[in-house]
């Protein structure tokens, strides 16, 4: 049995991990698709059982990376996955979605979010997202890459509170949701999820995170990913396409960092003191 993983709640009370497993680039290359299916089966064997992914990663090739690692194991899983803006009209997201499932294998995706916002019309895809709820073709709904203001039109949409979460770019080099985008959603009980977490490695060449992972018997990706997921609510979807980063991933659960710790990572990436345009990668 996969051991137990910290959880949080999707507002409609299900709890899912809160670090999960993330498949951006999976999929662009044959040669490294045993690797990326055998790292994605051994997520699911710790316990990391939300995987997220989307039909922009290698055109749909991240989907089919996932349908093989989760073959068999498809009620262990929890999906997410996402609709590209230009394809976000009412008809479109259906079969967007539609497109998504025969690549993923399955008869329903857990988690369906916009990527971001483009021209499609909010409340065309909200009819869809309510429609594929309806027929079961999707559990919950969610959005990504939407600041404050975004929120706040989302939640004066009919059905707009039905929202499940918010994928952002959020890691210790990229605090700007700390000041509007994190306490809004903690305040309507939605979870942020925070993707590239240790902002693709380019973090962990920094002296604090070293010196704290060498403190801990750690790793400076364990610190920064123990880090995102001490606020209440965040959910890490880091990509790992080995077995031992996988391995590496699943320790930072059991890392508690220290008032300290905090205060130095505080101290080396400086908190935002205002509002700051929200950042994508």
């Amino acid at each position: 049995m996969p051991q137990a993983v910290r959880t949080t709640s999707l507002p409609a009370g299900e709890r899912v991990p809160v670090l999960g497993q993330g498949t951006w680039h999976m999929g662009e290359s044959t040669r490294a698709r045993k690797t990326e299916v055998a790292a994605l089966r051994a997520g699911l064997d710790l316990g990391l059982s939300l995987i997220d992914t989307a039909e922009m990663y290698a055109n749909g090739g991240a989907e089919e990376v996932v349908a093989e690692a989760i073959q068999g194991r498809r009620d262990q899983t929890f999906i997410v996955s996402k609709v590209l803006p230009e394809n976000a009209t009412e008809r479109g997201t259906i079969a967007a979605c539609e497109r998504s499932l025969k690549r993923l294998k399955t008869d329903r995706i857990d988690l369906y979010l916009l990527h971001w916002r483009g021209s499609p019309p909010l409340a065309g895809t909200l009819k869809a997202f309510a429609a594929l709820k309806r027929d079961g073709k999707i559990r919950h709904w969610g959005v990504s890459n939407f600041d404050m203001s975004d929120m706040e039109e989302l939640f004066a949409l009919p059905g707009g509170r039905d929202c499940a979460t918010n994928q952002v770019l959020y890691n210790l080099r990229r605090r700007g949701i700390e000041h509007d985008v994190l306490p809004w959603c903690q305040q309507h009980g939605i979870p942020v999820m925070a993707y590239s977490p240790v902002e693709q490695g380019r973090l962990l060449d920094h002296r604090a995170l070293a010196e704290i992972a060498k403190a801990h018997g750690a790793t400076p990706a364990q610190v920064a990913l123990a880090w995102v997921m001490r606020a209440a609510g965040v959910i890490a979807i880091p990509k790992a396409g080995t077995i031992p980063h996988v391995r590496e991933n699943r320790a930072a659960l059991d890392l508690a960092l220290s008032k300290d710790d905090l205060a130095a990572l505080d101290r080396a990436f400086p908190p935002p003191k205002g509002p700051r345009p929200l950042e994508m990668l």
